[in-house]
């Protein structure tokens, strides 16, 4: 097949991705604009003037970021492991890495439940040992979202990271060595960096899915909101699909800003890449 016929290939998958995600994107964020046949901005106004949605956004946002945080911290050095393990270990490793992402978010989240609830395995291994005299409130609070979320996206994280530290030639930091930097040196000025692209993947993926998750903050937040839950509560209960729409457009609003931040960061930790 010749060359200038290859983009023919695309137009299956852009038809579809036109049909039923970029057409309806673009008509639900206009619909925002009009309200009863008069165009007005009224809805932006009511929601960012709120202060109890602005307490929402802040949530979201806080949640989406401590997650993010922590899969990077617990994703890194766990990603340089499996990397530089042989062949068979490695996909032993990505498997059991991987094994949450083939559970049910109902079941993982039912199952933290049990383990943060007040007669639940931490409370009660805290209380049989004396730590605390009392079982603390872990579940329905935003720390229990964000160990539901990390559960679920720290796969994510590792898979990034994996995918791009098994290119990075390990004579790299032997050279680096030889020159006189010591290993801790050497791997912060050398394979951190070359890191970046993956680490900006891998935060991507875990930021807006976490600021995009419903599941695991309704059953593990309880009455603590989200702007997903947020958004489902205005569509299915209260059925008022045009607040729906603003919020959905909010969502998509940050999701983009922070992956514009993101790139930003990514191309001053790594100008050559």
């Amino acid at each position: 097949m010749k060359k200038q016929y290859l983009w023919l290939l695309l137009l299956p998958g852009l038809l579809f991705l036109t049909l039923f995600m970029i057409i309806p994107i673009f008509m639900t964020i206009g619909s925002t604009f009009f309200h009863e046949g008069t165009f007005t901005i009224e809805g932006y106004v009511k929601l960012l003037g709120d202060p109890y949605i602005l307490k929402i956004l802040g949530t979201t946002l806080q949640v989406s970021l401590v997650t993010t945080i922590v899969c990077i911290l617990l994703g890194f050095p766990t990603a340089y492991y499996i990397s530089k393990q042989k062949a068979r270990t490695k996909g032993i490793l990505l498997a059991l890495a991987l094994f949450p992402l083939l559970t049910s978010a109902i079941v993982r989240s039912f199952s933290w439940m049990v383990i943060l609830g007040k007669n639940g395995l931490v409370n009660n291994f805290l209380v049989g040992v004396g730590l605390v005299a009392e079982p603390l409130k872990i579940l329905y609070t935003p720390t229990a979202m964000m160990i539901g979320l990390i559960h679920l996206f720290l796969p994510l994280m590792i898979i990034s990271l994996v995918g791009v530290m098994e290119n990075i030639d390990e004579d790299l930091l032997k050279a680096s060595e030889s020159l006189g930097a010591s290993r801790m040196k050497g791997f912060m000025s050398i394979i951190v960096p070359l890191c970046v692209p993956g680490l900006i993947v891998g935060s991507i993926l875990v930021f807006v899915g976490s600021l995009t998750a419903y599941t695991t903050p309704q059953l593990l937040g309880g009455k603590q909101r989200v702007v997903a839950t947020f958004l489902y509560q205005n569509a299915m209960t209260l059925n008022d699909w045009y607040m729906a729409s603003i919020v959905a457009t909010v969502m998509i609003v940050v999701t983009f800003i922070i992956i514009g931040l993101m790139n930003q960061l990514a191309r001053k930790l790594n100008p050559k890449g």
